[in-house]
């Protein structure tokens, strides 16, 4: 009985090691969204190559105000989405993410550094 508390012990330990090592390494980067979301993206049209998208309103990499839209589809690693009556799109994986850490729930990336939609400062992605 004895050798098998051990071995659950070990196994526990195991375990609760692996997860302290795979908890968060900070920011992903990844945008989570689904056809029919709503979410905001930065407004300056198709000439802008900051690639902001968030889950709530703020400012885009750019500096711009980001507008509120719905994603149309997504795929190929891009989010689609309309933007005064075009369809645009920015890859899902930013190059930046928001920094306010675990319990954040603005969900900002950008391919540009800048400041996310609850106002701190976006990281590179590693």
């Amino acid at each position: 009985m004895k050798k098998l508390v051990l071995v659950l012990l070990s196994l526990l330990m195991v375990v609760v090691a692996g997860g302290v090592v795979l908890a968060d390494k900070g920011p992903t980067g990844k945008f989570a969204a689904k056809a029919g979301d709503a979410i905001y993206v930065c407004g300056c049209g198709a000439g802008c190559d900051c690639g902001s998208l968030a889950k709530k309103e703020g400012k885009c990499g750019c500096g711009k105000e980001m507008v509120k839209t719905t994603v149309t589809k997504v795929e190929k690693g891009k989010v689609f989405y309309k933007l005064d009556g075009k369809e645009l799109s920015a890859p899902i994986k930013g190059k930046y993410a928001c920094g306010c850490g675990k319990g954040c729930d603005c969900g900002s990336i950008s391919q540009k550094p800048g400041k996310c939609g609850c106002s701190k400062d976006m990281v590179k992605v590693k």
